[in-house]
């Protein structure tokens, strides 16, 4: 068993963030926290690489599907004209496809990070993962306003700045197929006891 400081955790920086010059910004909030990068990288993904990133099961692409239409039946949008249909399998896919795609779209910055409970952390600095609902102060609260309505309407992937891992699990998996046998650094920060 770990010690609980050296939980660690997967973020990526997403197209938006890289191109809104983000990266100094993002990795200062979790630094600030106490959290370490332990492995840092700029990187052009394939195409295979990020399409084995997400799910391919039919249940996750289903609830991807059913998201959309909860935003549809929110705001009043009519999915069967934007998608041809109302069943959330039969969406889900195309929004798959367009989060691919947009992940394509530019140079990503992935990275480890490295602290007490860094999954939980990681993710309360990042902020909910819909920009529209994220709290002021965090990095999607500060820096994003978007939402599954408009990016449905722009037939593209909700822009978002960073992915953060969900569980420890996922971290785990996330960082083995990002970084493979990479080196992942070991260090102590200024302060740390020995």
């Amino acid at each position: 068993m770990k010690h609980p400081k050296e939980e660690q955790t997967y973020v990526m920086i997403k197209p938006d963030g890289v191109k809104k010059g983000l990266i100094g910004e993002i990795i200062k909030r979790f630094e600030q926290r106490d959290l370490k990068i332990v492995a840092l990288e700029m990187f052009q993904p394939t195409f295979d690489k990020m399409d084995n990133h997400y799910p391919k099961n039919e249940e996750w692409i289903t609830r991807l599907g059913q998201k959309t239409m909860n935003t549809y039946e929110k705001y009043g949008f009519d999915a069967l004209t934007d998608f041809g249909t109302t069943e959330p399998a039969k969406i889900g896919p195309s929004i798959r496809k367009w989060l691919v795609d947009y992940m394509l779209s530019a140079p990503l910055v992935k990275m480890i990070v490295q602290g007490v409970h860094a999954v939980d952390v990681v993710r309360k600095i990042a902020g909910d993962t819909m920009p529209y609902k994220a709290e002021m102060g965090t990095i999607r609260g500060d820096f994003s306003i978007d939402s599954p309505a408009l990016a449905n309407k722009e037939k593209r992937a909700v822009m978002n700045i960073v992915h953060c891992s969900e569980t420890p699990e996922e971290a785990e998996h996330e960082i083995k197929h990002w970084f493979g046998s990479a080196e992942i650094y070991k260090y102590k920060r200024f302060g740390e006891e020995d």
